[in-house]
Parts: structure tokens; C-alpha cells; sequence
């Protein structure tokens, strides 16, 4: 799906998009810059509205999702369902100090 490659100064990202929509692409995109740009910002503004921008622009690739859209009709709010699971699961790693951290 996702491949990186790592140059001295550059990562380069390569994901493949035959499934996803050109919104879906724009937001992968976006994403990406945004979360480089929380990671490097020392601003604190910045590195607040930023981190709220990235979890924005999740949910919005949650609720475009290929899934939700195959159960459109069923009537089932599962973008939602999904997304207030992951803040809870989200809430519960970070009261209990286990945010997962993959390089530490």
C-alpha cells in the first residue's frame, strides 16, 4: 500500500490510489504536509491548530471511507460509531499514559 524511501534530507511516500477518490488523494496529501508540519513547527499556535487540523482531516478520511460508502443504505451512522470509538480508545491510551510511540 504505502512505501518510503529515505534520502538524507527527504522522505518520499508512495501510496497506491487505484481505490481512492481524487477527494481521498487531496486528504492523504494534506494530511501528510500537515503532520510534517506539527512535527517541525515550534510555534506553539501552530503546533495546536495543526494537531487539530490532522485529526480533522482523519475524520474526514474516515467518513469517506470505501466502507462506509458500501453501507450507505443501511442507514447506520458508522462513520460516526467509528470515529467516537477512536477517541474513546484514543482517551483511554492517553489517561492510562499508553499512547503508542512505535519508535521509543
Amino acid at each position: 500500500m504505502a512505501n518510503a524511501a529515505t534520502k538524507k534530507n527527504a522522505v518520499t511516500i508512495s501510496v497506491d490510489v487505484t481505490e481512492l477518490s481524487a477527494t481521498q488523494v487531496r486528504l492523504l496529501k494534506s494530511l501528510n504536509a500537515m503532520i510534517k508540519h506539527v512535527v517541525s513547527t515550534d510555534e506553539e499556535g501552530e503546533f495546536f491548530d495543526g494537531s487539530a487540523e490532522c485529526m480533522r482531516i482523519c475524520a474526514s478520511l474516515i467518513k469517506q471511507a470505501k466502507f462506509i460508502e458500501a453501507f450507505k443504505a443501511e442507514d447506520i451512522p458508522y462513520a460516526e460509531q467509528a470515529l467516537e470509538y477512536s477517541i474513546d480508545i484514543l482517551q483511554e491510551q492517553m489517561s492510562a499514559h499508553k499512547v503508542v510511540s512505535y519508535d521509543c
